[in-house]
């Protein structure tokens, strides 16, 4: 029997809004990390043809000077439109337990929210 040989895709376009305002931090490098919360909706028609609604969740991370970006226009709140690629972040508790968790590296953040004073709209860009 042959091996199926899937495409290396891995492409995330999502849009949603933060639930918590950004966190940032820097590398021992000194590089800009800023991680953020989306929540994220889906209308769904049941069989009994009512529409229900779905709400999912999660955690974005974006590098260097996109980061800076979003650290500095985006709150709770901000509805923002995402591309990326998904990762897995494992990692040891203080106590020895295993944890992992799937997370979305932003290329790209479009900011959807109007222009204001304190918050300027825009796109930021930045790979990592």
């Amino acid at each position: 029997m042959n091996e199926l040989r899937l495409p290396e895709v891995n492409r995330v376009l999502l849009s949603g809004r933060l639930t918590r305002d950004p966190d940032k931090r820097y590398a021992a490098d000194g590089t800009a990390v800023t991680r953020f919360d989306l929540a994220f909706h889906r209308h769904v028609r049941g069989r009994n043809g009512r529409v229900s609604e779905s709400t999912g969740f999660v955690s974005a991370i974006c590098y260097q000077r996109l980061a800076e970006v979003c650290a500095e226009s985006l709150h709770r709140g901000s509805p923002v439109l995402i591309e990326g690629r998904l990762v897995m972040r494992e990692w040891n508790t203080p106590q020895g337990d295993k944890r992992s968790r799937l997370e979305l590296v932003a290329e790209s953040v479009h900011f959807l929210e109007q222009r204001t004073e304190a918050a300027p709209a825009g796109e930021g860009r930045a790979g990592h």
